[in-house]
């Protein structure tokens, strides 16, 4: 990177590749090399390799969220490292723990692993969801954000189909296509930091963790977020692998019909929220939620087929991208230097139920699959009613529906 940082203002006189949102899609593009692959074999793996239970999982996926509960450490860290280069950092040290997982098929040796590329996921992520707010405007920022979640899926896209198509021809091991993806990724971080200049966002971050009360219904959708996030995340594909036997390339192939679906419908739902606004699409798609993870229970209590389990993980999916709402409500109602310090703090609120979650549910996992299903279900209906505040044109002021009755209140 040049040593003088560009100010975004000044930012046009770049080439297009060299802007600003060419360096968020290119981190887009690169971070799911990584993560795809090790979400795509981890199932797999865990029970293959491992020999992996319920409750292993559970205890697994409470470890990778950690990191994510300690997303407000991005607050001191960024106080000695610019947040561009914590990104390419995280998102170096996600591929290489990647790349290292397939060498470690133990409990402990997964759970480091895991720990270590959860620590650059989750710190990434954060650090990226700021980038997003403070580069893009607001009239931008819903489309803008539509096409970086599609430039995501179309990597995802192409890590799940070369796993898919090469997977049995190539009688590949977890060590080498876990390698791989891995180092693909850390071969992006080192791209973005040798290629693109340091830019200076318009408008100076606090340097220090802020929580204000107007933000209150903005902290409560992360951590139903998360909540209801973490049992599709984690219980989701495993039941397809548990429940119905998938193999390694027919849950990729699952994935990859996801991601596919997602590269048309992510610009889509840019334009449905730049149109609609915030409370319409969150509506949207808690709705959904509610319906998918009743149906998820179906499975159980109907004992349905395979096929019906698969189509309702897609439509699970694509219901999920439609989260980026938050993001563009928060820009909305935010002062312009509290992004940084809220993107740490909506990181860690929306970890607090996933760390707690996963192992619990592990247990109840054992006793009946269908009763987490119903409890995500729950779940979703309670983030409806939370969107149900969100005003048509939230603004400073304007944050909720109820925000009227409460002016003069201090903030």
């Amino acid at each position: 990177m040049k040593n003088a940082p560009v100010p975004i203002a000044q930012a046009a006189s770049l080439p297009a590749w060299r802007r600003p949102i060419g360096l968020l899609t290119l981190m887009a593009a690169g971070m799911p090399l990584a993560f795809a692959t090790w979400n795509a074999l981890l199932n797999n793996f865990v029970i293959e390799a491992a020999g992996f239970d319920g409750s292993d999982i559970g205890w697994l996926q409470t470890v990778r969220e950690i990191p994510g509960f300690a997303a407000i450490g991005v607050i001191a860290v960024i106080l000695f490292v610019r947040e561009q280069t914590l990104a390419v950092i995280s998102l170096a040290l996600l591929g290489l723990a990647t790349a290292a997982t397939g060498f470690f098929p133990s409990f402990g040796g997964l759970l480091i692993t895991t720990f270590v590329g959860s620590l650059g996921f989750h710190y990434y992520e954060t650090v990226n969801q700021s980038l997003q707010l403070q580069w893009l405007s607001k009239e931008e920022a819903p489309k803008a954000l539509g096409w970086l979640l599609a430039a995501g899926s179309a990597s995802s896209l192409a890590a799940y189909a070369l796993i898919v198509g090469a997977w049995k021809t190539f009688d590949l091991s977890y060590q080498s296509v876990y390698m791989a993806g891995g180092l693909a990724t850390a071969a992006v971080a080192l791209a973005a930091w040798a290629l693109y200049p340091r830019f200076e966002a318009p408008h100076p971050q606090e340097k220090r963790m802020v929580l204000r009360r107007r933000y209150w219904l903005y902290y409560l959708l992360q951590f139903m977020g998360g909540a209801r996030r973490q049992i599709f995340v984690v219980f989701a594909a495993f039941m397809m692998v548990e429940r119905f036997g998938f193999e390694v390339h027919e849950v990729t192939a699952l994935f990859l019909i996801n991601y596919a679906a997602n590269m048309a419908f992510a610009p889509a739902v840019g334009r449905l929220v730049a149109r609609f606004g915030e409370r319409r699409a969150l509506v949207l798609e808690y709705v959904g939620l509610a319906a998918v993870f009743a149906a998820y229970a179906g499975v159980y209590f109907n004992d349905w087929p395979a096929w019906v389990a698969a189509a309702l993980y897609v439509i699970d999916h694509l219901l999920f991208a439609m989260a980026f709402a938050q993001k563009t409500y928060f820009q909305k109602i935010a002062a312009p230097g509290d992004i940084a310090p809220t993107a740490a703090v909506a990181f860690t609120i929306n970890h607090v139920a996933a760390v707690a979650l996963p192992a619990s549910l592990g247990y109840l996992w054992l006793v009946s699959p269908a009763a987490v299903f119903v409890l995500a279900a729950a779940m979703a209906c309670v983030s409806l009613g939370l969107a149900l505040l969100i005003p048509r044109h939230p603004e400073p002021g304007r944050e909720t529906v109820l925000s009227p009755r409460l002016a003069g209140a201090p903030s």
